[in-house]
């Protein structure tokens, strides 16, 4: 099958799902982008695909959960 690749990225103040080339949907904390990236992973992987996920570390002053 193909590659499905999902990279959390930060979208102004919020997060989204980088796949395909676009964000679709925004989500307040990173962990939530997370969680929306691994249903849709989980997904694709039942299909067959090979799967990429990427989330950035914590930055200087930034919660583990990205805000």
């Amino acid at each position: 099958m193909g590659l499905a690749q999902y990279a959390i990225v930060p979208v102004q103040d919020e997060w989204g799902v980088l796949h395909d080339g676009d964000v679709k949907s925004k989500y307040a904390t990173k962990e939530a982008a997370f969680e929306s990236a691994v249903a849709a992973a989980s997904l694709a992987l039942r299909q067959g695909h090979e799967i990429h996920l990427s989330v950035p570390g914590r930055e200087a002053g930034e919660n583990a959960l990205g805000i």
